[in-house]
């Protein structure tokens, strides 16, 4: 098999019950994000974020994994040394679903942090404020999530990824948030094909070799049963 690079937004997720940015009537337009997803936002009102945060860590914990997170995971598990999957998703449902070693760029919603020491732990279901660091016991936890304005995890992985891959493949992603945006220009810099799934033509479609559009848990099953016939 060759060399895969997957990229997954927010239109993989969608489906299981999991908001994008541009949901109407979602928990993304109950909230400025500018207070919820900002350093400078944590930093006014802790307990306002950790609110939001909560809220997303429990509808994570309610949604399942669909077709596309399956497919996913047994494209992976076909060739694990040739699969990359990095996700925009703060969620977990590809682990759940079978994949091992998902890049999460953006963090995860179910992990913490400490802003103190920079320990990392498994999230509680409701995290404030107040609860002390396991490694530190300093009181300064926060979401283990890159927020507007941070720098993303694992870039360094990632770019070293796209420099080797055959083919670069975007699913369910805006276009619109960098670093992620430039991947597809970055894979076909170094020579990579480019394929797009997606319900509808994102900001960067017109630098993709090829496209398929309509639901996640069509595309990405169908193009997943394409590439196993085709030991490709």
């Amino acid at each position: 098999m060759e060399r895969i690079v997957i990229l997954s937004g927010a239109g993989l997720s969608a489906e299981s019950g999991l908001g994008t940015f541009r949901d109407t009537g979602g928990i993304w337009q109950k909230y400025d994000l500018e207070e919820v997803a900002t350093p400078e936002g944590f930093a006014r009102n802790p307990t306002l974020v950790h609110e939001f945060y909560n809220a997303r860590r429990a509808n994570c914990l309610s949604a399942a994994p669909n077709a596309a997170h399956r497919a996913l995971a047994e494209l992976q598990h076909a060739a694990p040394d040739k699969v990359t999957l990095v996700t925009q998703n703060i969620d977990d449902l590809l682990e759940r679903a079978g994949a091992r070693d998902v890049i999460h760029m953006h963090g995860e919603v179910m992990r913490a942090l400490c802003a103190s020491c920079g320990h990392r732990w498994d999230a509680p279901l409701e995290m404030d404020p107040h609860a002390p660091c396991p490694a530190c016991a300093q009181p300064a936890t926060r979401p283990d999530i890159v927020w507007f304005g941070e720098i993303p995890y694992h870039m360094e992985a990632i770019g070293a990824a796209l420099a080797q891959a055959d083919l670069f493949v975007a699913i369910g992603t805006s276009g619109a948030v960098y670093p992620a945006a430039g991947f597809v220009s970055e894979a076909r810099a170094f020579g990579a094909r480019t394929l797009e799934l997606n319900l509808a033509p994102s900001e960067t479609s017109r630098l993709f070799d090829d496209w398929r559009l309509g639901p996640a848990t069509e595309t990405v099953p169908e193009w997943v049963a394409d590439l196993l016939a085709d030991g490709a």
